[in-house]
């Protein structure tokens, strides 16, 4: 920064986009070891949530240090959704042999690029933030709630995303062996975590439809000037 002013250079190198690009780091590491050494599915793990959580003190310091950008936001994105598709991805390989589970997988991907790249660019015609009570209005109620709602957004994300790490942690139990008591914890967690992935799906389904109907409404306020 020179003589106060803000050069995309500094914007780069603010320290929340620095953290951003540690969560690529270690969600390219995370994705490389579940692919291709399998046999450091811990290592792996340790790697992905990590980077998952990352996402809370980037946030953080966005807002302490007054370093909110829209380049951080569009990283922010586009780590999250590319980290939910390489996991899926891995599951996909993982649960192979049943067919419908494999498909569920992929078809998770599709709704989860879809609907997020479509809010994303509803809200970003109208020159609004997709997180935002403005760029949300007349939004579905679920989609205003999820996003508004702290709580009930952390519900959602967490639920899903760990229900994905602990279908893939599953997936390496049972090709290991071993890991008795860490295979039941596990599976008594996916009863609690499924309900919050299956809402978090719901909610993906509000938010590309109301996201297309947006985008409609828009055009049709345009051919009506």
């Amino acid at each position: 920064m020179a003589n106060g002013t803000t050069t995309a250079d500094d914007v780069l190198i603010y320290i929340p986009n620095i953290i951003g690009y540690l969560r690529v780091a270690l969600t390219l590491l995370s994705i490389t070891l579940m692919t291709c050494s399998p046999q450091h599915w811990e290592l792996a793990i340790i790697s992905y949530v990590a980077s998952f959580v990352g996402d809370l003190f980037d946030g953080m310091a966005a807002r302490k240090l007054n370093q909110s950008s829209t380049f951080g936001g569009l990283l922010d994105m586009v780590t999250d959704r590319c980290s939910t598709a390489g996991l899926l991805c891995v599951l996909s390989r993982e649960y192979s042999d049943e067919a419908l589970l494999a498909l569920l997988f992929t078809m998770l991907i599709i709704l989860d690029i879809s609907s997020h790249w479509c809010q994303m660019y509803s809200t970003t015609s109208l020159q609004q933030h997709h997180k935002s009570a403005e760029g949300n209005e007349g939004r579905f109620f679920l989609v205003r709630w999820y996003y508004l709602s702290y709580p009930f957004f952390g519900y959602c994300c967490v639920g899903a995303e760990f229900t994905y790490v602990a279908l893939y942690i599953l997936a390496r139990i049972n090709a290991s062996g071993g890991y008795d008591a860490l295979k039941t914890f596990v599976e008594y967690f996916l009863m609690v975590s499924v309900p919050a992935c299956t809402v978090k799906q719901v909610v993906n389904v509000s938010q590309l439809c109301s996201s297309c109907y947006a985008v409609a409404e828009y055009d049709a306020k345009l051919k009506n000037k």
